[in-house]
């Protein structure tokens, strides 16, 4: 990784000087990732506590001022919150007839749909559209 930085090692690897070490590099390259990857787990959950924390002490706030005012709280009806995938790259992917209708509704905007529809009072013929 380092012997990008050093231009004495590029030029002795773009000669072929070393000739063994291919393997090493692979591994270290490997372990490097596999240390980078952890890092960055270690630091998401970091985060993620960080906040966790932030909201339960606004909520305590909220739930101090909601006592002093007589404020009840609104009942919120919680879904089913889908289970947080290891890789958050990893996202459900679009069935076609989803991107049909985005693309739909992007087509259906006030530029090009008629002038009468941008208005909200319908056609002028028939105040119905």
């Amino acid at each position: 990784m380092f012997g990008l930085l050093n231009p004495a090692s590029a030029v002795t690897s773009a000669v072929g000087g070393d000739g063994g070490d291919d393997g090493d590099d692979k591994e270290k390259e490997e372990e490097a990732e596999r240390e980078r990857q952890e890092a960055i787990r270690e630091a998401e959950e970091r985060r993620k506590e960080k906040h966790r924390k932030m909201e339960e002490e606004r909520e305590k706030m909220r739930q101090e001022i909601r006592d002093k005012y007589n404020i009840k709280k609104k009942e919120e009806v919680q879904e089913m919150m889908p289970q947080e995938e290891p890789n958050p790259l990893m996202r459900k992917k679009k069935t076609p007839e989803e991107l049909a209708r985005e693309a739909e509704a992007e087509d259906e905007d006030e530029f090009t749909s008629p002038w009468w529809m941008t208005l909200g009072a319908g056609c002028p013929s028939c105040r119905m559209c």
